[in-house]
C-alpha cells in the first residue's frame, strides 16, 4: 500500500494557495487585491462617521438553470461581492466590520452527495487560507455571527442602488432573520461604487493582462480572416485564442463581429443577429470583442478590410476615426472633462470628413448643430473594470447625464482623475435612418454632401476602441503597442497572415429530413 504522503490527489484550482491563476502562462493574482479593496472601503466609511457596530454585508451570486430545465448557466460572481472578497463560488455572503476591518465570509453548508456529483467539499479553514480573510463560517450561522459583530445597537449596511447603465437595482443582501437587525441600505452603494471607480495597482495589472490577451486575440483574427468566412467563425478564433492562450474563460460582453453593412449596427451580434453573415471580399469589418480574466474585463474594437487592403473610401473613414482617437489620447489627463473629450472627438472627425468631401462648410457651425451625432450616435467611451460598463458614471455628487444627441449616450460626464480606467472609442457610421433625419433637417442638411452620403450608404462603419488608465500626467494604453492602428500597420499584419495556411471549416447545407 502506498504511503499516505504519496496518495494521488485531484486538486482543484489553487487549493490552499492565496492567489488565483489559470496556469503558469497566465497572470497570478494575490488575494491581497481584495484586502486592499476592503481597506479602501473601510476608510471611506469611517470618513462618513461609521465605526463600532457598523457592518457591511454583501451577498454573492446564486446558481441558476435555463428556465425550467436543469442545465446550469455558467456561474459568474456578483461584481461588488467579488471586488471585496474574491470568492468565486455561488451562494456566499461576506461581512466587513467597519471599525476593525475584520472580514468574515459565509459559505454554504453542502450536503454529502455534493462530493459525488460536484467534487470535494472544502472546509471553512481551507477557504479562509485561500481567500485570506479573518474567518469563514457557514451561511446557516450568519445571524448569530452578525449579531456578535454588530451588538444589539449596531447596523448592517446592505447594498441597494440603481446601475445607471443597465437601470437594474443591485443585489441587496437578505437572509432568514435579517428583520431582527437594524439595516441601512441608503449609504453603502455610492461609497463602494466610488471605490470601484479608482483602480488599485493590482487591479490595473489584471486589466492590463486581460487587455493584452484580447489585443493578441484581435491580431489573430486579423491574420486569419478570409473573405467567405462566417462572422461567427472569426468570433470563435477570438474566443479560442483568449481562452487557450490567456486562460480567459469568459467574454466581457456579447461579441460584436460586424462585416459590411452590419458594421453600422452598434450592438450587433445579439440573438436576433448572431454574427452569422458571410464576410464579403470588399467589406469593412468592425470587431468589438473583449476577454475577461478573474472577473475583470477588456473592451477592444478593431476595424479593418476583409481582404487586407483598404479601399480609398475605407481609408478615408478609418483615418477620420483614427484622427479623433489620437486627439483624445493626447488630451486626456487628470482634470479634463469627459464631455469635452467627446466634443473634441466630434470636431476632429468632422474636420477629416470635410477634407474627404463627405461634409462641407464651417466646422464650428457643424458643431453648433451637433452634426457629429449623425455619424457617431454613441458616447466616446466608458469606465471599465469588473463590469465592461463599470459603475460610478452618474453618482449623485457628480454632473448629470447631458441631454443632446450623442452626448446623452455618454456613460459618464465626470472629470477625469488618476487611476480611472476608461475606453476611448470614437466611431463613424452610415446609419440610414440617422442620415435620413439629418437630410430632412435644414440645419444639418446644409453641411452634408448628398453624392458622398449616397455613396456611403451600406458602407457600414468604423470604430477604434482602446482601453486606457489615467496617469498623473496623461494616460497609459493598457494594450501597449500590441495592436496595429494605422492603415499601414494593419495592412502589413494582414499581409503576413495571408501567407499562412488557414483551415476554413466547410459549411454544409442541412440535409433534408426525408434523406
Amino acid at each position: 500500500m502506498a504511503a499516505k504522503d504519496n496518495k494521488p490527489t485531484c486538486p482543484s484550482y489553487n487549493d490552499g494557495a492565496a492567489y488565483f491563476d489559470m496556469g503558469e502562462h497566465t497572470l497570478r493574482i494575490p488575494m491581497s487585491l481584495h484586502t486592499e479593496n476592503r481597506r479602501r472601503l473601510q476608510e471611506r466609511l469611517k470618513a462618513r462617521g461609521l465605526g463600532g457596530g457598523d457592518v457591511v454585508l454583501l451577498q454573492g451570486g446564486s446558481d441558476s438553470t435555463r428556465y425550467s430545465g436543469d442545465a446550469d448557466n455558467v456561474f459568474q460572481q456578483e461584481p461588488y461581492f467579488h471586488w471585496a472578497f474574491g470568492a468565486l463560488e455561488p451562494g456566499w455572503y461576506g461581512a466587513l466590520d467597519v471599525a476593525s476591518g475584520r472580514a468574515v465570509l459565509f459559505c454554504p453548508r453542502l450536503p454529502e452527495e455534493y462530493a459525488t456529483w460536484m467534487g470535494r467539499i472544502r472546509t471553512p479553514q481551507e477557504y479562509r487560507q485561500r481567500l485570506q480573510v479573518d474567518e469563514v463560517r457557514y451561511v446557516d450561522e450568519i445571524a448569530d455571527v452578525l449579531r456578535e459583530m454588530t451588538g444589539q445597537a449596531g447596523t448592517l449596511h446592505t447594498l441597494r442602488g440603481v446601475n445607471t447603465d443597465s437601470g437594474k437595482t443591485t443585489l441587496e443582501a437578505a437572509f432568514d432573520g435579517i428583520s431582527r437587525f437594524n439595516v441601512n441600505n441608503t449609504l453603502l452603494h455610492d461609497e463602494i461604487a466610488e471605490c470601484r471607480v479608482y483602480k488599485t495597482k493590482a487591479e490595473i495589472e489584471v486589466l492590463r493582462f486581460a487587455t493584452r490577451v484580447s489585443a493578441a486575440a484581435h491580431c489573430s483574427v486579423m491574420r486569419k480572416i478570409r473573405p467567405g468566412m462566417k462572422e461567427y467563425q472569426l468570433e470563435a478564433i477570438f474566443q479560442y485564442h483568449s481562452y487557450y492562450h490567456g486562460g480567459c474563460r469568459h467574454q466581457g460582453y456579447t461579441n460584436i463581429c460586424g462585416s459590411g453593412c452590419n458594421a453600422a449596427t452598434l450592438h450587433y451580434g445579439h440573438a436576433g443577429d448572431p454574427n452569422l453573415r458571410t464576410v464579403g471580399e470588399t467589406d469593412i469589418c468592425l470587431f468589438d470583442m473583449g476577454a475577461e480574466y478573474y472577473g475583470y474585463t477588456s473592451d477592444i474594437t478593431c476595424s479593418f478590410p476583409a481582404n487586407g487592403k483598404f479601399s480609398n473610401d475605407q481609408k478615408l473613414i478609418y483615418n477620420a476615426v483614427l484622427k479623433a482617437s489620437k486627439a483624445v489620447m493626447a488630451a486626456v489627463r487628470p482634470g479634463v472633462s469627459w464631455v469635452e473629450m467627446h466634443r473634441l472627438a466630434y470636431r476632429m472627425m468632422l474636420e477629416a470628413l470635410k477634407e474627404g468631401g463627405v461634409v462641407q462648410g464651417d466646422v464650428d457651425k457643424m458643431m453648433e448643430v451637433n452634426l457629429g451625432s449623425v455619424f457617431m450616435p454613441h458616447g466616446l467611451g466608458h469606465l471599465m473594470g469588473l463590469d465592461v460598463h463599470d459603475v460610478g458614471g452618474y453618482l449623485e455628487q457628480y454632473p448629470p447625464r447631458p441631454t443632446p444627441a450623442g452626448f446623452r449616450s455618454l456613460r459618464t460626464a465626470r472629470t477625469l482623475e488618476e487611476n480611472m480606467v476608461l475606453t476611448i472609442e470614437p466611431g463613424c457610421y452610415f446609419i440610414d435612418h440617422l442620415l435620413d433625419q439629418a437630410l430632412a433637417n435644414p440645419e444639418q442638411a446644409q453641411f452634408l454632401v448628398p453624392e458622398a452620403i449616397a455613396r456611403f450608404r451600406g458602407f457600414g462603419g468604423v470604430r477604434i476602441e482602446d482601453d486606457i488608465v489615467i496617469t498623473a500626467d496623461g494616460m497609459e494604453d493598457l494594450a501597449g503597442d500590441t495592436i496595429p492602428r494605422t492603415v499601414e500597420e494593419i495592412e502589413a499584419l494582414m499581409a503576413e497572415g495571408q501567407q499562412e495556411e488557414v483551415l476554413v471549416p466547410q459549411l454544409h447545407a442541412q440535409q433534408k429530413l426525408d434523406q
